[in-house]
């Protein structure tokens, strides 16, 4: 007679990889949008924005979300934090400079902006 065997996963197989999954999860709740540090002045109708250097960005203040003008890099540029864009190359397009509107990456168990 032919024996049936059952294959049993370990319990410490079981509890990693519910773990992983459960830090997947919560790593991705409170993650930040992706952001790229932009050129404001730099706009092109067909690339978009010319990415520069962060340390261009670092005065400046997400929560004005683009309103009012930022003070100037050391190097002259005009740079902004532009949040949730397609990026080609040096180039950044189709973001917003409002991080309260960049797209919510919220995971398992993440509250949405939108509420009922």
């Amino acid at each position: 007679m032919e024996r049936k065997t059952t294959r049993r996963l370990r319990s410490s197989t079981v509890i990693l990889g519910g773990m992983g999954a459960l830090a997947a999860a919560l790593t991705s709740c409170g993650s930040e949008p992706d952001k790229r540090c932009v050129d404001r002045d730099s706009y092109d109708a067909v690339n978009g924005y010319r990415i520069v250097d962060s340390s261009a960005c670092k005065g400046s203040s997400s929560t004005t979300g683009g309103k009012g003008k930022k003070s100037r890099g050391t190097s002259g540029v005009d740079g902004e934090w532009y949040y949730d864009s397609d990026v080609s190359g040096r180039w950044a397009d189709y973001g917003t400079f409002d991080k309260s509107k960049a797209a919510d990456r919220g995971g398992f168990g993440c509250s949405g902006s939108s509420g009922g």
